[in-house]
């Protein structure tokens, strides 16, 4: 049975402590403060309500999964996991100091794991004094549904932290990808391509935002369209994605579109912020 943590309790953070409880391993959620977690706690019940009541899920269920997630907001609580998984906004600054906290608290062999999707492993674990147990587990949004995990290797991952981490993806359910330590990694240095070039349509008026969609999903057999998916995902971790492989990348295709840009300064976040290409408010 693996003990485990999860640092950060927003969309990410919540999947996850979900699908850990789901396949029966208690979790520590955590936050910076009583009010986040709280707040990312409820946001979980909302969505596995909604689950249940589309059939997707049973009552106990759900009642069984949160009784195995557990909330705090001091760091101390991760002393005894044996996985800790650090799952806070796409930022190096923000992400080195977590992981400075975790490596203070956490036991010496315990694996400590990010979920960054595009900030390179390497430039996370030189903040430890030990890099070797640290390695990128990349979840995809939904996480309790979707399947695949992108393990990352840093050029010091050891090999029983890769075999350990490959070995509790399996265990949750996942699929597991292997994947070298490289800007957005595979899904994101397609996808971010794929999203942005779709923003660019849109901005050309080549079509409209829902032509664009219904292309991707009736003429590619995508389940959605780019727009949709980046509304889904959030478009400021898009652009924040975008930013981070340009500046490794230096590539001029990675840039963010004009138009997503505008997008995120107005606030305007995709589904989590009620409007983004779409409007979900009604």
């Amino acid at each position: 049975m693996y003990k485990v943590s999860v640092i950060g309790a927003g969309t990410m953070g919540c999947g996850i402590a979900q699908n850990v409880a789901q396949v029966g391993y208690n979790v520590i959620l955590l936050s910076h403060n009583e009010e986040s977690v709280k707040k990312g706690l409820e946001n979980l019940k909302q969505s596995m309500s909604k689950a249940v009541e589309r059939g997707k899920m049973q009552t106990e269920q759900m009642n069984g999964c949160l009784l195995r997630i557990s909330l705090s907001w001091n760091m101390k609580d991760i002393k005894d996991s044996d996985i800790i998984i650090e799952a806070v906004p796409e930022e190096l600054k923000l992400k080195v100091a977590v992981f400075k906290d975790m490596e203070k608290f956490a036991k010496k062999d315990a694996i400590l794991a990010t979920n960054t999707s595009s900030i390179p492993i390497d430039k996370i674990a030189a903040s430890v004094k030990n890099p070797n147990r640290v390695v990128g587990l990349h979840f995809f949004n939904p996480v309790p549904i979707m399947k695949l995990v992108e393990i990352v290797r840093g050029s010091k991952t050891s090999d029983d932290t890769f075999s350990k981490a490959k070995d509790f993806a399996e265990h949750l359910g996942k699929i597991p990808v292997m994947v070298k330590n490289s800007p957005g990694f595979v899904s994101n240095r397609i996808l971010m391509l794929f999203i942005n070039e779709a923003v660019k349509t849109l901005e050309d008026k080549v079509a409209t935002k829902e032509g664009i969609d219904n292309v991707a999903r009736m003429g590619f057999n995508h389940p959605m369209g780019p727009l949709e998916l980046a509304d889904l995902i959030g478009l400021d971790v898009c652009k924040d994605i975008m930013d981070a492989i340009y500046e490794q990348m230096k590539d001029e295709k990675f840039k963010p579109a004009k138009l997503l840009n505008d997008l995120v300064r107005k606030g305007k976040l995709g589904k989590k912020s009620g409007e983004g290409f779409y409007n979900y408010k009604n």
